[in-house]
């Protein structure tokens, strides 16, 4: 069973901090995302939105809005997971 965020607070910490984008519509997916699964994310998860992060804005705005899919490099199943939840916030 893989450990939650519980396991290490500063890499959440620093996950949150990362994830200010400077699309207000990335911010407000993002957001929700926190708030409904913040407290239930294991170190895969956080370690897949990670990769995510470093997308840029308009790359992760059009995969959070079904624009684009993932490249070959980020479909693995826990982004794929991750970007599965993000899409329903």
């Amino acid at each position: 069973m893989s450990s939650t965020h519980h396991s290490n607070p500063p890499r959440l910490a620093r996950l949150r901090w990362r994830a200010r984008r400077g699309l207000l519509e990335n911010d407000l997916i993002l957001e929700r995302f926190f708030n409904q699964y913040l407290h239930t994310l294991s170190d895969a998860d956080i370690g897949a939105l990670t990769q995510l992060l470093e997308l840029s804005d308009h790359e992760l705005m059009n995969l959070l809005l079904s624009r684009s899919e993932l490249s070959a490099q980020f479909t693995r199943p826990d982004v794929v997971r991750v970007l599965g939840w993000l899409r329903t916030v």
